[in-house]
């Protein structure tokens, strides 16, 4: 008796695996792709990154916080976003580094007794209080973990202003005639307004009561020195980001700008006389986080703990330092630099060869010494944070206007 022939089936196809993606939004300061590629390498998911202005980059993350999950910004850009419920807030019981992030951010200083600043210091938006608000009180809920920081100043070009030091500088060079015609000012009002603010005091012109919250008679005040000045022909442009205050330079049209920290090292041979001041006056600083988007849950939640959690680890930290910016938990950082690195970077010691920056150009000729000496020298000389203000629609659509008509006479 014959047996029935054996039916053989096709092998099954193998499940197709979706790869997890976290995605992103935020500006070019921290979207960069060299972190960007070492986090996927770490964690071992997707990550997409949505690169935006300062002003939109907040208006979409309050508006549409469905369609990303991480908001990765600056503290002054904040408020709005958590008042329209666009967040939800971090567990700190869910942040291993937690206990090492240091002062700055947790509690407004390198020390109890430090004065944290005028304007939106992190500490006065970190913390998630009882009624949903955001305070200095510390609570185990937080409205953005803390990562990226720096202290801000400008650019000088020593031909004009002489070779006196970087510490030799103070802000009034902004509004200095020997710079006539060749003065530019970042266009951002929670950051250039400040900067033209301090220059403002720096001179004597003006004071304010308190420069990190003026009133509208001050800005008033400050929006007609700085017209003034337009008409006199002071100012030759304004810039949105880093590639346009550095295009400035290979132009030759400035002598003296607002300019961020990873500029410099991008000026070739323009470095030996364009220089980074740390003025006498204190600096303006901002600091930067990730925040969790009010939809996640569950695996998608996890995720972003899990990239919050890498950006504390170190390798995010070393490529922020390698233009010039800080990390909240600095030790961690260290494992990730090299001695040399790690000793001009946070220690201000002379660089002790030539170093690169995170795209592996040279941004540090050796035997250089940073302007403002060590992180703890630097972040103990901040007067004014980037801030919103409470008269901040007013100041933006004051300073707005001063920008165009300094644009259109340039042009």
């Amino acid at each position: 008796m014959s047996s029935s022939p054996e039916i053989l089936s096709e092998p099954a196809s193998p499940a197709i695996v979706q790869r997890r993606v976290l995605r992103v939004r935020g500006t070019a300061v921290t979207l960069l792709e060299q972190v960007r590629e070492q986090a996927v390498a770490d964690l071992q998911f997707d990550i997409e990154y949505e690169s935006l202005d300062f002003l939109t980059c907040q208006h979409k993350a309050a508006m549409d916080p469905e369609n990303y999950d991480v908001y990765e910004q600056c503290f002054h850009n904040l408020d709005i976003v958590w008042y329209w419920g666009a967040l939800q807030p971090i567990d700190t019981q869910r942040i291993a580094e937690w206990d090492r992030i240091g002062d700055l951010a947790k509690t407004g200083g390198i020390s109890k007794y430090m004065w944290p600043g005028y304007g939106d210091a992190p500490v006065r938006k970190l913390y998630v209080q009882p009624d949903g608000m955001l305070g200095q009180q510390q609570m185990r809920h937080i409205s953005m973990l803390p990562t990226a920081h720096n202290v801000d100043s400008f650019g000088y070009d020593t031909r004009v202003f002489g070779d006196l030091g970087p510490e030799g500088a103070s802000w009034s060079w902004l509004l200095d005639p020997r710079a006539k015609g060749r003065i530019a000012l970042v266009d951002e009002p929670a950051i250039g307004l400040f900067d033209a603010a301090l220059a403002a005091e720096a001179t004597g012109d003006l004071s304010f009561e308190d420069i990190g919250n003026m009133t509208i008679d001050e800005i008033d005040q400050l929006m007609g020195l700085l017209d003034l000045l337009r008409q006199q022909g002071f100012f030759c442009a304004s810039w949105v980001n880093a590639e346009d205050a550095e295009a400035l330079l290979r132009e030759d049209r400035v002598s003296v700008q607002s300019m961020w920290a990873p500029s410099y090292g991008n000026l070739g041979a323009m470095s030996d006389y364009f220089v980074e001041a740390s003025p006498r006056e204190g600096y303006r600083a901002w600091h930067g986080g990730g925040s969790l988007s009010r939809h996640l849950s569950g695996a998608k939640l996890d995720m972003a703990y899990e990239y919050l959690n890498w950006w504390l680890t170190g390798p995010a930290g070393a490529v922020m330092a390698r233009q010039g910016y800080y990390m909240t938990v600095p030790e961690r950082v260290r494992e990730s630099l090299s001695p040399e690195e790690w000793e001009y970077w946070y220690e201000g010691a002379p660089a002790g060869c030539d170093l690169s920056g995170p795209s592996g150009n040279k941004v540090v000729k050796a035997g250089a010494r940073r302007p403002g000496g060590s992180y703890r020298e630097r972040i103990s000389r901040i007067s004014v944070w980037n801030t919103v203000m409470d008269e901040y629609n007013y100041a933006a659509r004051a300073w707005n206007r001063f920008i165009r008509s300094v644009n259109e006479g340039a042009a």
